[in-house]
């Protein structure tokens, strides 16, 4: 009973930044990409009510810090009861982990199931003004 009252309080509640944890990038010298990839994202279509559900896949170069698997688990976790459109559900979570985690790089790209016949995939990307290997990236997102 208790772990089923801790799981149901875990994904209570709004999504906030601040639910997002991390831990220091322990190469902040050297550009190298994480990929963490959420099959089973859902929130809330805002005008009829129905689940929305798609994959998630993130893609980024730290800088100084990682985001902890389990905060941004159940901070994702969080919109399945949130009436939100694709594209704007795409764009407050990569802002939400650009203001947590500060990268160098980030993509986001959101692939949602079919709805009506039709497919959407968003993509959003971020690049840090100040990041000198931005000229020589290789990563497949950010094109420099």
């Amino acid at each position: 009973m208790k772990q089923e009252k801790q799981t149901k309080d875990a994904v209570s509640g709004k999504p906030d930044r601040s639910q997002l944890e991390v831990f220091q990038n322990s190469y902040p010298n050297r550009d190298y990409t994480i990929e963490h990839v959420c099959p089973e994202f859902t929130s809330v279509c805002p005008k009829t009510g129905q689940p929305d559900f798609g994959t998630l896949t993130f893609e980024y170069i730290p800088d100084q810090k990682c985001v902890e698997l389990k905060s941004l688990k159940l901070y994702l976790q969080k919109f399945r009861n949130e009436g939100i459109f694709y594209e704007n559900v795409t764009n407050r979570i990569l802002d939400d982990l650009v203001a947590v985690l500060e990268p160098r790089y980030m993509r986001l790209t959101a692939d949602f199931t079919p709805r009506g016949g039709i497919h959407s995939k968003i993509t959003v990307d971020y690049i840090q003004e100040d990041w000198a290997g931005e000229d020589s990236c290789s990563c497949e997102g950010c094109g420099k």
